[in-house]
């Protein structure tokens, strides 16, 4: 298995290692360990393990001091990549190591092999945005490499982000259409 493998995984099932939407901080612990930031707000807490962040909501109205917070979202920050490895070593054991990018073009081949689509959803601005409609997912891609037009930017240096690079994933709660 690949890191690709992974992405279209996200893309597609909307889980990773079986963990998704509506799951604890602690099944989240159990997937992918405890090494992670939390960044607690008023009801909601913000779970950064680098290549992913989770993000949970006080269910309970409890403030989630009684383990009432559920996820309600994930996303994939492949943009993280190019500064360095940052992804959770039990997500390095299964799929190996990451690249530090990844192109648009491979990873939408990725989910066709899977059996779904990918449609343009917001074709806007210096990111893009895709859809898979099968699982409601977004998928944001790099349309302008150099967005304030510096000049600066090196199109053939493979070590920083290029048009048509994926930025990130975003799994939300589900839904149909657009």
């Amino acid at each position: 298995m690949s890191d690709l493998d992974f992405y279209a995984h996200v893309a597609t099932r909307r889980d990773v290692f079986g963990t998704g939407a509506g799951s604890t901080p602690g099944a989240w612990d159990t997937a992918l360990g405890t090494d992670c930031l939390d960044d607690p707000g008023d009801g909601v807490l913000r779970r950064d393990y680098g290549l992913l962040e989770v993000l949970f909501s006080d269910t309970g109205g409890t403030g989630g001091t009684d383990g009432s917070m559920t996820c309600f979202g994930i996303m994939v920050q492949v943009h993280r990549l190019v500064h360095g490895p940052c992804t959770p070593p039990l997500l390095v054991s299964r799929y190996g190591t990451f690249a530090p990018r990844v192109r648009f073009e491979d990873l939408r081949s990725a989910i066709l092999a899977l059996g779904h689509t990918v449609e343009p959803d917001d074709l806007s601005g210096d990111i893009h945005r895709y859809r898979v409609p099968e699982s409601g997912n977004r998928i944001h891609v790099i349309a302008d490499p150099d967005p304030y037009g510096d000049g600066d930017h090196d199109t053939g240096d493979p070590d920083i982000h290029q048009a048509g690079d994926v930025w990130s994933l975003d799994v939300s709660p589900f839904r149909r259409g657009r």
